[in-house]
């Protein structure tokens, strides 16, 4: 069976998690976790870099670096992951669903300005597959509107919106570095500052609440708790291992792209009968993701299952979170006809550095024998 992911390791991450030991230095905020942040600030071009025990904690931390109160709406897709939402439920805000958009399954930017209230705090777009949101149309509307923008950019790490980095564009973002992502840690996430109104109080948040890192860069000489905040960093275990792996991303993205290149070069002679991906013209692609769009739940169901028979284990995503057992009561009522369609229909392949290009022939030999049965 061709597994759908596969974590990919460098070599050098147990050499450097073996440091981390040694070094008598495990808990956070040590020399891995500054070496990780100051290769991405440089790399990505973000003002300020926190590395967090996921991007579910960097979100959190947003939400509270906002000062998201009860009451208070946060637009953001359907189409994503209660990730997306939690924090700011935790908060006490109100989630304001948008669809997605026809050509991809990002939010739509075109229906934003019609959800926005008196009560509306922030944006949050969600990178879907590390392909851009339209972000100039989102800043936009949000700087005539006086509102926050947080990227859930959980899988967008390497990529771009008009050259500048996802992630760079809004006020604040969020990356996870979970075992299925193109850089990874196992668990892990990073939140990056890039409005310096949000710099010290995040450093503050990230340490429990206390100006703790001041303290031991000498800038105060005592600390103590002067704000909220939890445990968000992650040990210098996980910065270790993360080190290893960003150390190696060119050579990690360059095979991706390599097999998602091929996935479309193969697979292109049946966008009449099955979707492939689309990129508009802003945005770059980082190869997290390869999905089809199937015509209806049916067909999506009939290609899995044909797949898994044919030794390939692909899956579907999202199920669109207006509609979730949660929320669905809680939710205004609109019908986002665009989300729930890519909830029914798109399917993810296999996509890891490790895949080799046989096995994507193979998996692009059987999804076309699939249609071939089916014309």
């Amino acid at each position: 069976m061709i597994p759908f992911n596969k974590p990919y390791l460098t070599g050098k991450e147990a050499h450097y998690m073996y440091q981390a030991v040694s070094s008598g230095k495990l808990s956070g905020n040590g020399i891995f976790t500054r070496k990780c942040q100051q290769l991405l600030e440089e790399r990505y071009g973000f003002k300020k870099t926190l590395l967090t025990t996921s991007c579910t904690d960097a979100l959190e931390m947003a939400a509270i670096l906002i000062d998201t109160q009860p009451g208070d709406e946060i637009i953001m897709p359907s189409y994503t992951f209660v990730s997306t939402a939690n924090p700011f439920i935790l908060r006490g805000a109100k989630i304001v669903f948008a669809d997605s958009e026809k050509d991809t399954p990002n939010l739509d930017a075109d229906t934003i300005e019609s959800l926005i209230t008196p009560k509306t705090k922030a944006i949050v777009p969600v990178h879907y597959a590390g392909v851009a949101c339209d972000m100039k149309k989102i800043m936009d509307i949000a700087n005539k509107n006086q509102l926050w923008v947080i990227e859930d950019a959980a899988q967008a790490i390497d990529s771009y919106f008009e050259n500048v980095s996802l992630g760079a564009v809004g006020h604040l973002s969020a990356f996870s570095f979970h075992e299925t992502k193109n850089i990874i840690a196992g668990e892990g996430g990073m939140l990056a500052i890039n409005d310096e109104r949000f710099v010290q109080r995040a450093e503050i948040i990230w340490e429990k609440g206390t100006n703790r890192a001041a303290f031991f860069r000498g800038e105060i000489d005592k600390y103590g708790w002067v704000d909220i905040g939890s445990s968000f960093l992650p040990s210098e275990v996980v910065a270790a291992f993360l080190y290893a792996q960003l150390e190696n991303i060119d050579n990690i993205q360059q095979r991706r792209q390599e097999i998602w290149n091929l996935y479309q070069k193969e697979l292109q002679e049946l966008n009449n009968q099955v979707r492939l991906p689309f990129l508009p013209e802003y945005a770059t692609n980082n190869a997290h993701i390869f999905y089809l769009i199937c015509k209806n739940v049916e067909e999506r169901q009939e290609l899995i299952a044909y797949l898994k028979d044919n030794g390939v284990h692909a899956v579907f995503h999202y199920l669109s979170l207006h509609k979730s057992p949660f929320y669905k009561d809680k939710h205004d009522g609109r019908e986002l006809p665009l989300a729930d369609f890519y909830s029914d229909t798109l399917v993810r392949l296999p996509l890891f550095k490790e895949l080799t290009n046989e096995q994507v022939l193979h998996i692009t030999h059987t999804i076309k024998q699939f249609y071939k049965g089916a014309s």
